[in-house]
């Protein structure tokens, strides 16, 4: 790569760390050359896609928060405790850090480093859920399927109170952790949602994104 085109991709690099991690993976890409200070089509050259610079600039990033959340959680000594506040950690982030909130969308599947990221971070809520099961604190049919689920219903909202200054989103991850206890647990009226079957609502049910 040229010199010059190194000094773009350094400066595209930089503007979708900005603004996707002000105003989510969503972002206009025409505002991210804009924000660089380089043409819409010098973007396309350099990178190709929108799961192309995805990939660049936030999969890594993904992987380090979501791991260190999944590794803190495994490594508390109450299952529980480790179980909710996995939960509530994956929550703030949905509500405070919009590009790792859209991260666990799984709206970009061709963004396949990043697709990567999450399977890794299911597989390690699995285990998170797993060992919560088994101590009994937890009930027993609650999978990581219904955690991705809620996961998913509750990032807009949590995103929207937060730009408007509320911590509302706390009282809503409160009083499901409280009623995924063993103690408060009733009959389910349906079987769980697959992860497959969720990922195709979340994927049919995003908009497309701006270019």
């Amino acid at each position: 790569m040229r010199a010059d085109a190194q000094r773009n991709a350094a400066k595209l690099r930089a503007a979708a760390a900005d603004l996707f991690q002000e105003r989510g993976l969503q972002v206009s890409l025409k505002e991210i050359a804009r924000h660089a200070g380089v043409s819409h089509g010098t973007l396309y050259n350099l990178f190709g896609s929108r799961e192309a610079l995805i990939d660049e600039v936030i999969a890594d990033l993904a992987a380090v928060r979501l791991g260190d959340a999944a590794r803190t959680a495994l490594a508390c000594p109450d299952p529980w405790e480790g179980f909710a506040g996995y939960v509530t950690e994956v929550c703030e982030l949905q509500a405070t850090d919009p590009a790792l909130g859209d991260v666990l969308t799984r709206r970009f599947p061709d963004a396949s480093r990043l697709m990567a990221v999450c399977d890794n971070s299911f597989s390690a809520a699995e285990s998170i859920i797993d060992r919560a099961r088994r101590d009994g604190s937890l009930r027993p049919d609650f999978t990581a399927s219904d955690l991705l689920f809620f996961l998913a219903s509750h990032a807009p909202l949590a995103r929207s109170a937060a730009a408007a200054g509320s911590e509302a989103w706390r009282r809503a991850v409160t009083f499901m952790l409280d009623g995924l206890r063993t103690p408060a647990a009733t009959p389910l009226p349906v079987a769980p949602m697959s992860a497959q079957e969720i990922n195709h609502l979340l994927i049919e049910g995003a908009a497309a994104p701006s270019t």
